[in-house]
Order: C-alpha cells, then sequence, then structure tokens
C-alpha cells in the first residue's frame, strides 16, 4: 500500500477547513485578527393605533387573542403579593373580566397559549402548568415543567417557555418532552429576564422584565432582530399615572389576532390595553 505524505502547511490548511465546515475561509475573525463585532439590533418601529380599558388590579402575566376573543392570565398568592391569580377572557372593550377562573392560592399563574382550542397556562415556581378548554375555561388537566415558568407561546406545533433566563424552551405538545433549547442573544450576548412571549408572523415577540422593551426574536438562532421601546407609552396616555413609582407595574402582555392582523400590549396593573401596529 503506497503512503502519501502531504507538507506541514497542506496539512494545517486541512485542519483549519475542518475546524470552519468544510471552508478555508476564517469568518470568526477579519483580516487585522479581531473578532467582529455583532451590530445592535434595529428600533422596531411601531404607531399606537387605539387605547382601551384594563383592570388595574390585573397583575398580567399572559395575553392572547383567539377566535376573536381576548384571554389573559395573572399572577398573584397570598405569600408573595395581594393579587390573585386566575385565567379568563376579558371585554377588549371595556376591559371587563367575562369569564375567570381562579387557580389554587398555592400557585402563582404566569403565561397563557392557546394551541388546538387548549389553554396552557403556567404557574412560577409551582413546577406545572394547567390545562383548559379554550371554549369553556374547564380545566382538563396538568402538565409538569422542569423550570420556572414565566412566558409561553406556541408555533402551532411546540410550545415555547421561558424561565426568566435567556433560555426558550421548545416543548413537544403531546409528550412536554423539551424538543430544543434556544438562548436569546443580541450585540451584548445573552438576553436575560425573557418573560411574557407570543409568536408573530415567525418571530417570538417577547417582554423583558422590569424594562420598557418588546424584542423581536428569530426562533431558529435566538438572535434579536429588533426591539421596541416603550418608554412613556403609558404615562402619555394616563393621566397621573407614573409606572416609574409604581414597581411592578411594568409592561407585560402581548397578543397577536391572526384574523384582524391586530396586535395589543398591556402591562402589569396598567390602566389600559393598546392597539398597536410595527412597522
Amino acid at each position: 500500500m503506497k503512503r502519501f505524505f502531504l507538507p506541514l502547511t497542506a496539512l494545517v490548511a486541512m485542519y483549519l477547513t475542518a475546524c470552519n465546515g468544510g471552508s478555508s475561509d476564517t469568518p470568526a475573525n477579519d483580516n487585522a485578527g479581531n473578532t467582529p463585532t455583532i451590530a445592535e439590533p434595529p428600533a422596531l418601529k411601531y404607531t399606537i393605533v387605539k387605547d382601551y380599558p384594563h383592570d388595574t388590579l390585573s397583575f398580567t402575566q399572559g395575553l392572547v387573542v383567539y377566535n376573536g376573543k381576548m384571554y389573559e392570565g395573572t399572577g398573584g398568592s397570598p405569600e408573595y403579593s395581594i393579587y390573585k391569580s386566575w385565567v379568563g377572557t376579558v371585554d377588549i372593550e371595556t376591559g371587563k373580566n367575562i369569564q375567570k377562573v381562579p387557580l389554587d392560592t398555592i400557585y402563582f399563574g404566569e403565561g397563557i397559549t392557546i394551541l388546538k382550542d387548549k389553554v396552557y397556562q403556567l404557574t412560577w415556581k409551582g413546577h406545572k402548568g394547567f390545562i383548559y378548554d379554550a371554549k369553556t375555561l374547564k380545566k382538563l388537566g396538568e402538565f409538569p415543567l422542569k423550570t420556572e415558568g414565566w412566558g409561553i407561546t406556541n408555533d402551532g406545533t411546540n410550545l415555547i417557555v421561558s424561565d426568566g433566563s435567556s433560555n426558550l424552551y421548545f416543548l413537544d405538545a403531546n409528550t412536554f418532552n423539551t424538543a430544543k433549547i434556544v438562548s436569546v442573544t443580541d450585540n451584548n450576548g445573552g438576553v436575560s429576564d425573557i418573560n411574557e412571549l407570543e409568536y408573530i408572523n415567525g418571530f417570538i415577540f417577547a417582554n423583558r422584565w422590569e424594562t420598557n422593551y418588546i424584542y423581536k426574536i428569530n426562533p431558529s438562532n435566538g438572535q434579536v432582530a429588533a426591539k421596541a421601546d416603550f418608554t412613556g407609552v403609558i404615562e402619555r396616555y394616563t393621566e397621573g399615572f407614573d409606572a416609574e413609582t409604581k414597581g411592578d407595574a411594568v409592561l407585560n402582555g402581548i397578543a397577536y389576532d391572526s384574523a384582524s392582523k391586530k396586535t395589543y400590549i398591556t402591562g402589569k396593573l396598567w390602566p389600559k390595553l393598546f392597539e398597536v401596529k410595527f412597522e
């Protein structure tokens, strides 16, 4: 058998090619040997189309529009706050509850989503979620959570859950096994405190806890494609309301109506719900 010996330079070139996925280029560095920076996500522009009343006792954790009806999930428990956890339907025009199902007081309610006529509601530290019939809100069952529960949405197949870190967990909606985990990143690295979620036209829109930003996230790689700044919005529309001094009254709640193409946002304890048009 013949043996062929390659020069050392050729062997090094082959090694670099293999390390870079078959390419002889080295995109991790520029010609000066510096690692290229990732650009800051562009501003996601928006217009406030209309505002509606919102219940100032609703510690909003999840917001969904499904078959023309708005659903809201709230948080609260005797241990952590004076507010109450429930899931229910809300009249958009008046902000009043149509139907409300309370959680057992040992649970702190978190985000909600609706998939195939079922409402899925998270709990914060209970390591479980609850399933309801979307039409009647009759409880159908429970499902396990390996992490804390913060926000939840779905892509039509998987449930997508946040836990306050930079991770998004894609759960099989039938088995609740973790299909994959995607880490949210921007030009500064990992983006933590990812909270309430909504899947809109192929992107995940997410509130970042205790900030005025909504992030538009690519679900395939977790990269932030853009972010919208809602600083001062609630104050401009509500005389005398100062979110800065109300502590927990932070932006939290994104709902998309796939039929009307309308998007709604609100916050915990906010007196307003906004119809928003992203550009």
